[in-house]
């Protein structure tokens, strides 16, 4: 009688395939990774140190940006991430989750978050400085002006719009007043009693203004653009800067 083997043939395996199986991170890991998930965990923790500090009767100067902010400078970045109330935060926490889970997709931690802080505390002093010049008294608390920017990074910095203004191959200072129509328009479509109009302004074309020279982008392409374009999106990026001078 033959003997058989207990070895089945089937195809080789590459030995250095053998323990190296990619698993998907799980939900957790996600979220621990995530700069829209930071930003609203620091969101959160700003809104309950509020409540105390309210209580102590500081709130106000740790975190209210108005006109005596030179004396106060931390109120520019703390004011980004503070709010005036539940639903005041509850707003910016749905907007945030909507559009910064998109944009996270393309840049990095460190960027997203420089993006966000920056562009909100910009936005911020121009509603106090500008704002100011009514001769109405300016105070600034939120997030919006820095979710705006996001918006507007989203919307100019995708591969519709990229390629259609490419193809256009208009001036950068045709698509800068473009943009800042695009910029009044919103604005004026989302504003109300209350709401800081100066800063939605500005976030958004700080946005638009970043999207349309993907500032943000890792490897320094387009929102869904092949990586391979990299040498040609640095040149116009460069010309487009210099267009604006």
């Amino acid at each position: 009688m033959s003997g058989r083997s207990g070895a089945r043939s089937g195809p080789a395996r590459d030995p250095s395939d053998v323990g190296v199986t990619q698993q998907s991170p799980s939900l957790g890991q996600r979220v621990a990774q995530s700069p829209t998930a930071h930003t609203l965990a620091v969101i959160l923790g700003v809104f309950a140190l509020q409540q105390v500090t309210a209580f102590l009767g500081t709130a106000r100067a740790l975190f209210l940006l108005d006109p005596t902010f030179l004396a106060r400078p931390w109120a520019i970045v703390t004011s980004v991430y503070a709010h005036a109330g539940p639903s005041h935060l509850l707003g910016n926490a749905v907007a945030l989750v909507l559009l910064g889970l998109l944009l996270e997709r393309h840049t990095s931690t460190f960027r997203y978050h420089l993006f966000f802080i920056s562009t909100g505390a910009i936005a911020g002093l121009a509603q106090v400085v500008l704002g100011s010049l009514t001769g109405l008294p300016q105070g600034v608390l939120g997030a919006s002006g820095a979710i705006f920017a996001v918006l507007g990074y989203l919307i100019a910095g995708n591969t519709a719009s990229v390629t259609l203004l490419d193809s256009l191959r208009l001036p950068p200072r045709v698509q800068l007043g473009l943009g800042a129509i695009i910029a009044v328009g919103v604005t004026v479509a989302t504003g109300g009693a209350g709401v800081a109009l100066i800063a939605h302004f500005t976030g958004l074309l700080l946005g638009l203004v970043a999207g349309r020279l993907r500032l943000l982008d890792v490897g320094s392409s387009a929102i869904n653009h092949d990586h391979n374009t990299q040498p040609e999106t640095r040149n116009n990026r460069y010309k487009w800067s210099l267009g604006l001078l």
